[in-house]
């Protein structure tokens, strides 16, 4: 059966790169993603599968950071509220706008102070394409309806929803389709310069050890970052800069109609947000807990939970209780350690550390980052190494569509709409292939964008689909994300390139599992 187009993954690893990125969150897929197009050679390795960790375990935002004005982090919002529309711009099908309501509390925040931060965040970003923020009658309106009684002055402003792991994965496609190397599975061990260059050793997933070279080193690593910078032999001894805050979040049954989303303070300084998710659920989170042990055993602690439903329920009208949990997710942010004394007071900017003494092979290493900020991020990162290097071409990605955001009729310097050219697409598919249940044509084209006519390729058929797994997953698509998107897992499928899992019964995710363990294709 025609399995459709295929990206063909490398297995083998090059001997020489021009830049090696440890790391496959959304740091590393975007540094290598800029670096390919700018006609680099690139390797990147990733421990695990990509965005498995941080980048997979965030709010799923693209925000401007409103809390973080507080901390007088203006160059922060600013650049990341210009980023916002960016990205909106450059992968419209897996990024929406989605509108907040900030309900106003008596004795926290007042409310001249909220106006006044809501004023900067609508004007000094370069806001075009979302709207701006208006205040509600909460007493009236009816997205006060499921918040508790007393909540009368409510304001409401934009930011935008992205699916965080495949924001992870089409940079990683965009990169291999520009030549870089992406290898998951793959362990950095450690590294040394050594005749004018890196001299890196990697364990493959098989096992064996590999030994390459580089000139360039880029240390992606999140949460491993002080890890790798350990592991490689350097002439001055380097001090651990990282700070690790985990951020915890816990979806429960939906607990509103509508499609807005709300911002919650709370007494502590921090805030929360409720938003709706994968349809039938809400999305609460997120908190701030030091941490210091392996992010690989991050989870939501009771504490956590208990916290999280107790601010939420300080609003809703229908209390939130622990045992409504369905599931829950956390993420170790690898923030810079600037010395506040309180986590959710540390900088959410990145610091981009280079060292390159006496003229030696540079390596860089990244603290902190927001996934908002990641394009930005990688932009700078290229500019730190442009005397390492030889560019083709300078900074390119904000005009270049992600992997299927190229969407038919769709100018990102024209009038449309991102949001209308997804509706316009959606509606194409439907035409197209009219066999498909609508939800899942509209969840494939905003999974996919226009690459889903690679997944779809010669079906005609809900029978040419192969195998349903349930919740909409058919082995077709599951063996695209095997062969294009590095999927090698249930997990990886089912948590990170979609979200299925969620809507699927315990013998479902089995079969799924069963299915990728035994290799079978359609």
């Amino acid at each position: 059966m025609d399995r459709g187009k295929q990206q063909v993954l490398v297995k083998s690893m090059q001997t020489h790169s021009d830049i090696f990125i440890v790391g496959g969150g959304i740091n590393g897929v975007g540094i290598a993603r800029d670096a390919a197009g700018r006609g680099l050679n690139v390797t990147l390795v990733e421990q695990a599968d990509l965005a498995g960790a941080t980048s997979s375990a965030s709010s799923k935002l693209i925000h401007g950071g409103l809390r973080y004005l507080e901390n007088y982090e203006f160059g922060l919002v600013r650049e990341s509220l210009m980023e916002r529309e960016t990205l909106w711009k450059i992968a419209p099908h897996i990024i929406t706008p989605l509108r907040f309501v900030l309900p106003h509390h008596k004795g926290l925040r007042p409310a001249f102070i909220l106006r006044l931060g809501l004023f900067l965040y609508d004007h000094i970003g370069g806001r075009k394409l979302l709207p701006p923020t208006k205040r509600i009658n909460l007493a009236k309106h009816a997205l006060g309806a499921p918040l508790a009684d007393g909540f009368k002055l409510g304001f409401e402003y934009s930011d935008c929803w992205v699916d965080d792991a495949r924001l992870v994965v089409l940079n990683a496609i965009g990169a291999a389709e520009m030549g870089a190397e992406i290898h998951t599975r793959h362990s950095f061990i450690g590294a040394e310069r050594r005749d004018g260059q890196w001299h890196i050793r990697v364990k493959a997933d098989g096992g064996e050890t590999i030994e390459v070279t580089a000139n360039m080193l880029v240390n992606a690593a999140g949460p491993w970052v002080d890890k790798v910078i350990s592991a490689c032999k350097l002439t001055r001894k380097n001090k651990g800069s990282v700070r690790l805050v985990k951020g915890s979040h816990i979806v429960v049954p939906k607990l509103y109609g509508h499609s807005q989303a709300y911002t919650f303070q709370n007494a502590d300084g921090r805030v929360i947000f409720a938003i709706p998710f994968q349809g039938d659920y809400t999305l609460v989170g997120t908190t701030d807990t030091p941490f210091d042990t392996d992010p690989r055993t991050a989870a939501a602690d009771d504490g956590e939970i208990n916290y999280l439903c107790k601010v939420a329920s300080e609003y809703f009208k229908a209390p939130l209780n622990p045992k409504d949990v369905v599931w829950s997710y956390s993420g170790v942010r690898p923030l810079y350690d600037d010395g506040a004394k309180n986590a959710s007071k540390a900088t959410r900017d990145y610091v981009l550390e280079l060292k390159a003494p006496d003229g030696l092979p540079p390596l860089l290493n990244i603290y902190g980052g927001k996934v908002t900020t990641y394009r930005r991020l990688a932009e700078e990162v290229l500019e730190k190494l442009e005397p390492y290097a030889d560019y083709n071409k300078g900074p390119w990605t904000s005009d270049a569509s992600l992997p299927g955001g190229d969407l038919p009729n769709y100018d990102l310097s024209g009038e449309a709409t991102p949001a209308k050219a997804l509706e316009d697409f959606t509606l194409e598919l439907e035409d197209k292939a009219p066999w498909l249940p609508s939800g899942l044509c509209k969840r494939l084209a905003a999974s996919y964008g226009t690459r889903v006519y690679d997944l779809l390729a010669s079906a005609k058929s809900l029978d040419d689909m192969g195998e349903h797994f349930g919740a909409g997953l058919y082995a077709r698509e599951a063996w695209f994300l095997r062969r294009t998107e590095w999927a090698r897992t249930a997990d990886d499928i089912l948590w990170r390139r979609s979200k299925l899992g969620l809507h699927m019964t315990e013998a479902q995710r089995e079969r799924v599992a069963e299915w990728t363990a035994t290799e079978v294709a359609i």
